[in-house]
């Protein structure tokens, strides 16, 4: 069912993602004001070593005010595909590049309210090869062996929704990998 928008008014243009207000008549005739969070889209990424650890950062999120362990993820720069994103920000957050990347899905992030876009690549043949990071970012790596990672998945000890949904997406490709 097609909504029509009427109307569309740029309130917040940030950084990161900015924000609209778009007017829309409903397929039953109705109206409604509708709050879209645009972004660019993002990457997470698996980086899984030789050892079968699973590498990710902890870090202070503002916005629920504590550090969280979550995979390295990262925003889609302009002129960028997700797989060049993927790799600068393994480089950048844990200081390793991969020798292959496999793409093992996609999902919207939060689509009631969110255009962002999320590529999930597992990352493997990991050697060192660090990049600054970014400024407003204050990481600390972690490694885990695969085993232990999906038995805090099990646990509920992950609440970051895209390491979440990046784990399950490959446990597949992860259980194959250490064949």
């Amino acid at each position: 069912m097609p909504y029509k928008v009427t109307q569309t008014d740029l309130i917040y243009k940030g950084r990161v993602f900015n924000v609209r207000v778009d007017l829309v008549e409903l397929p039953d005739g109705r109206k409604a004001r509708l709050d879209i969070v645009e972004h660019s889209g993002a990457v997470t990424l698996i980086p899984l070593d030789e050892d079968q650890r699973i590498w990710f950062v902890r870090q202070y999120r503002h916005a629920i005010g504590r550090e969280i362990l979550e995979l390295p993820a990262g925003v889609v720069e302009e002129g960028e595909i997700p797989e060049e994103c993927a790799q600068r920000e393994a480089r950048e957050e844990i200081g390793m590049a991969a020798g292959h990347f496999q793409k093992v899905g996609e999902f919207f992030l939060a689509p009631g309210y969110s255009t962002e876009h999320m590529h999930v690549f597992l990352a493997t043949g990991l050697y060192s090869s660090p990049l600054p990071g970014d400024a407003d970012e204050m990481l600390s790596v972690e490694q885990m062996p695969v085993e232990r990672v999906y038995e805090m998945v099990e646990e509920g000890a992950f609440q970051d929704s895209k390491t979440l949904a990046a784990l399950i997406l490959a446990q597949g490709y992860i259980r194959n990998s250490g064949k």
